[in-house]
């Protein structure tokens, strides 16, 4: 299992990192939030990373993919997360483009794919329907009818979901309402008759949506997988969405790090800089070593996807390992970077109060800590 980056990998990532700096920096974001962008996103800056070919890193070629791997994919999601760049690549990209390459058929893969990779495509995944993540929590509802499905219910952070042109909708067609057995996928056009989405402005500056779906009717070719089996595909596609986002916000991390031990350089009381401050010194040690830890739950867990022998327990055992000690680390890291910072660092003047507030939506997406070291330990019969 690579720990390293390959050659190509790193040249991913510096052409990444230079895109990101340049194209989409973290000011970019707060222009978006200040204007109440109706989309949510930069259409140019989004324009130029599907151009880059970003959107098809992951996709087979068969499908106008690159098939580079979830390995080049988390470089990209790690440079994102650098300047916190606000675009459909989770949503559509990381998370959709990956549920219907993992258990679409043939004919919704060649449909589907080419349209996202091309940019044509927005897609969104609509699954949880209270606060805390439980994807086997399930009480939207898909009855038979004669000629397919009616789906009823709501969901709730749907990301980005208020320019999504097709959801991916997690509905229960059998069984009790958390039990894993009788969950099912559907796709459903935002447009149809009975769909309702209402945006939600997180306070993250990012995209959410509320979906409600009233005597939503889709035909048999809509079940995306096998009917009442879908869980076991979509709690794969969720640990792919998990080690993808754990990715990201490694980027945020080391990024907030960086300005810490910049600022301590610069800044001075009693006619001293305070990085000279034994104090702030363990601190700082503290979080490097934290982050060292990171980078290798990262880099592990990013190669494990891309390994076609590694089991799928393996895999979420690795998901779980990354998302929870991510969600611990940039907690911590966001937190002293405004405390070192200072008053100064509680502005709005001042970017490290937007990784504070990244932090605390992407640890609640997919999943906490707690819910993740609670997932593991059941997962090794702890």
């Amino acid at each position: 299992m690579a720990l390293v980056l390959s050659e190509d990998q790193q040249l991913l990532k510096d052409a990444a990192r230079n895109f990101c700096q340049q194209r989409s920096p973290l000011n970019v974001l707060r222009e978006l939030r200040d204007s109440k962008d109706e989309t949510g996103f930069d259409a140019a800056i989004w324009k130029q990373m599907l151009e880059l070919g970003w959107a098809g890193m992951a996709v087979p070629e068969t499908y106008g993919g690159f098939q580079f791997g979830y390995g080049g994919l988390g470089v990209v999601l790690e440079e994102t997360g650098r300047t916190l760049t606000s675009s459909p690549l989770i949503s559509t990209v990381l998370i959709c483009a990956t549920a219907v390459n993992e258990l679409g058929s043939d004919q919704q893969k060649a449909s589907l794919l080419p349209a996202i990779v091309g940019g044509e495509l927005l897609m969104s995944l609509a699954l949880d329907e209270h606060s805390l993540h439980n994807p086997s929590h399930i009480e939207t509802t898909a009855s038979r009818t004669s000629d397919g499905f009616e789906l009823n219910g709501s969901k709730t952070f749907v990301l980005d979901g208020h320019v999504a042109k097709k959801f991916i909708v997690v509905a229960r067609s059998s069984g009790d309402r958390d039990s894993k057995e009788g969950i099912s996928l559907f796709l459903v056009d935002s447009g149809s008759t009975g769909v309702t989405v209402a945006r939600t402005r997180m306070v993250d500056s990012r995209n959410a949506a509320k979906i409600s779906l009233d005597k939503v009717t889709v035909t048999e070719a809509a079940v995306l997988g096998d009917l009442d089996k879908g869980f076991v595909g979509l709690d794969r596609v969720l640990d792919i969405a998990r080690i993808g986002l754990a990715a990201e916000m490694l980027g945020s991390i080391r990024e907030v790090f960086e300005r810490i031990l910049e600022y301590l350089k610069q800044r001075e009381q009693f006619g001293v800089l305070i990085g000279s401050f034994q104090g702030l010194q363990h601190r700082a040690a503290n979080m490097y070593t934290e982050i060292e830890l990171c980078k290798s739950v990262v880099r592990a867990a990013l190669s494990a996807l891309d390994d076609s022998e590694k089991s799928g327990q393996g895999i979420a055992e690795l998901a779980s390992i990354a998302k929870a000690k991510l969600s611990e680390v940039f907690m911590l890291v966001s937190n002293e970077g405004i405390q070192m910072h200072g008053g100064i660092g509680m502005t709005d003047e001042f970017d490290i109060g937007f990784f504070l507030k990244r932090a605390r939506v992407a640890q609640q997406f997919l999943g906490d800590a707690s819910f993740h070291r609670d997932r593991y330990a059941s997962l090794k019969n702890f």
